[in-house]
This record gives C-alpha cells, sequence and structure tokens, in this order.
C-alpha cells in the first residue's frame, strides 16, 4: 500500500483529522466529552516527527497517522529513544481489510527508521477494535505517560528487530 509523508497542515491530512476528531467527538463515552487539540504546524516534521497519509491505488486517501519522538525519559528507568503513535485513523472503506494493521506497522518501521527503540500509544478503552489491534500487534499495557483526559489506556511496544 503507497504511504505519502505530508506537512500536517496539507489539505488532505486536515480533512481526515476533521473526521477523526468529529468521530471522537460523536462517540466519546463520557458526558464531559472529548477535548480535539490540532496538532501544531511542526508538531509532526522530520526529523522528530512524520505525519502519513495512507493512499489506496485509486489515489484516495483511506487513512492516516502518525509519529514523534518523546522525551527519552517519558517511561522511567535507563534513557531510551521513544517515539508516539498518534491520530491513527482509517475510513469507513478501508476498515474491516487489514487497513489499521497495515498502517500501524508503516508508522512503526518509520519511526525505527529515525531511530526509536521503543513506540507508545494513547487511547480510549471505548475504541474496542483499536484496542484489540494494538495488543494483536504486541503492544503491552503500561501506567500512563502523559496527562490525556482523552485516554483511558496507555500502551508500549519495544521494537527490537528489523
Amino acid at each position: 500500500m503507497p504511504y505519502e509523508s505530508v506537512p500536517v497542515t496539507d489539505d488532505r491530512a486536515q480533512a481526515l483529522l476533521t473526521e477523526y476528531f468529529s468521530y471522537r467527538e460523536a462517540t466519546f463515552p463520557h458526558a464531559r466529552g472529548y477535548v480535539t487539540t490540532l496538532p501544531s504546524a511542526g508538531a509532526f516534521t522530520p526529523p522528530t516527527g512524520e505525519f502519513v497519509l495512507a493512499v489506496g491505488e485509486d489515489g484516495v486517501e483511506y487513512g492516516c497517522g502518525a509519529v514523534r519522538r518523546l522525551d527519552d525519559e517519558v517511561l522511567g528507568g535507563r534513557p531510551r529513544s521513544i517515539w508516539e503513535v498518534k491520530h491513527l485513523w482509517v475510513r469507513e472503506a478501508g476498515r474491516g481489510a487489514g487497513a489499521g494493521r497495515a498502517l500501524l506497522a508503516e508508522l512503526e518501521r518509520r519511526a525505527r527508521d529515525f531511530g526509536a527503540e521503543t513506540v507508545v500509544l494513547d487511547t480510549n478503552a471505548s475504541l474496542t477494535a483499536a484496542n484489540a489491534l494494538y495488543a494483536s500487534s504486541g503492544y503491552a499495557s503500561i501506567p500512563p505517560y502523559n496527562d490525556n483526559g482523552n485516554a483511558t489506556t496507555w500502551y508500549r511496544k519495544d521494537l527490537t528487530t528489523r
């Protein structure tokens, strides 16, 4: 599947992020609601991050996701290169055929290429398919590494092999 690195300000990236945030706002399980935090223009810019579009053979974007470097000590313990997966989103048309798994693997590959030893991510328990994807992709549940009020679950995966 083709993937394209774009600035987070790209119109296509903005369209996918708008869909993602709208979906989360509409389906968030708590009365206090989902808090949308739009990524800044430089949040996912190489060499400290990257925003990726998943593009179908028909040229239509079917998903997006990003990686960014975190502080090396965010998990405690010895310093290591830690990267975070963010904004993984697959449109309805791409779901159920492995598009999310392929996009996650691509984001992990890109983080590894930047030197990541470990990737982390946060999500909400209400996203059952996402949680199942992360668990079946080798992510282990960990204590919170950030204060994201939308998250209920945090995951880690060590990238030990190429």
